[in-house]
């Protein structure tokens, strides 16, 4: 792993989601402690379809990982913390780099609110710094957060990101110029079910999004109309297998998960390079796809 005199300064950013994959942080399994067996106890209240399979899974997030690495990107492991639980192998959630510095996100769901401070001391010896961290009674989660433009960014207001946290990344980051606008979740499962923005909606490059169109809030379509998105809409069979979370590795590149092969097709018949992993157990189990499972720190 490189260590912090290793590395220039400054080798992060935050205001894309869609430009090349330079550098992502993961937790694999066995770092969210899924091989351990007071942690695996607590798959139900953590909402896990099932007890799970650490072998699969470690295996599953191992292909993950050489997908990330044959894209070009310099993939890091996030080191293990006793706080952790199954929940933080879905690293993408509990912080959010920006060309300023990493917000440290303060998720709504009470087991992943050590994470964030936990990304924050790994990434200060990568010589990220901190520009801030949500404060309680705010709550956020970075899968509900999406970079429209480099000074737009979309937060979807639910169960997981409620008001007062949108206000509190509003203040933090409208001294860098950056427009802040809420978008409305809906009710979808209910309050125990994790349904966020980005599981209705993966941008795949600047004008482009793969959305699952009759769930998502007439004015967040508007919003992405009104920015000359086109749109992609999943297979309705596939949504409970998470056909809507693609993570663009950038230059037309796409990394989905293999059970979703409808959707799969009408990626790859509109002419995006998508590559595949199998996530039955890591992906579908925990209800975290690839966006889910990476943190992006750095893009091209």
């Amino acid at each position: 792993m490189p260590t912090k005199n290793s590395l220039p300064a400054a080798l992060f950013n935050g205001h894309s989601m869609v430009a090349p994959l330079v550098r992502v942080l993961v937790c694999s399994p066995r770092t969210a402690g899924w091989n351990q067996a007071h942690f695996a106890a607590k798959w139900q209240e953590l909402g896990f379809h099932h007890a799970p399979h650490f072998a699969i899974a470690q295996s599953q997030h191992d292909a993950l990982c050489h997908e990330l690495s044959s894209a070009g990107a310099e993939v890091l492991e996030l080191p293990p913390a006793a706080n952790l639980s199954l929940d933080a192998v879905y690293t993408h959630d509990a912080s959010l780099p920006t060309d300023h510095g990493l917000i440290v996100m303060r998720p709504g769901k009470p087991n992943r609110i050590p994470e964030g401070p936990h990304h924050a001391t790994f990434c200060e010896t990568l010589e990220i710094p901190t520009l801030g961290t949500i404060a309680s009674p705010s709550t956020t989660e970075a899968g509900d957060i999406l970079w429209l433009d480099s000074k737009t960014l979309l937060i979807g207001h639910g169960y997981r990101t409620n008001a007062a946290g949108i206000q509190q990344m509003r203040a933090l980051l409208s001294p860098h110029s950056v427009e802040v606008i809420s978008a409305p979740l809906p009710y979808g499962p209910g309050p125990a079910a994790c349904l966020h923005l980005m599981s209705l909606i993966s941008l795949l490059d600047d004008h482009t999004a793969l959305v699952d169109l009759p769930w998502l809030a007439v004015e967040t379509v508007e919003i992405l109309k009104s920015r000359r998105f086109n749109f992609i809409e999943i297979d309705p069979s596939e949504r409970d297998t998470l056909a809507c979370n693609v993570l663009a590795l950038g230059n037309n590149r796409l990394l989905a998960i293999e059970e979703n092969p409808k959707t799969n097709a009408r990626l790859r018949q509109a002419g995006f390079d998508l590559r595949t992993f199998p996530a039955s157990e890591l992906c579908i189990n925990g209800s975290g796809g690839p966006t889910c499972l990476t943190r992006p720190l750095m893009r091209g």
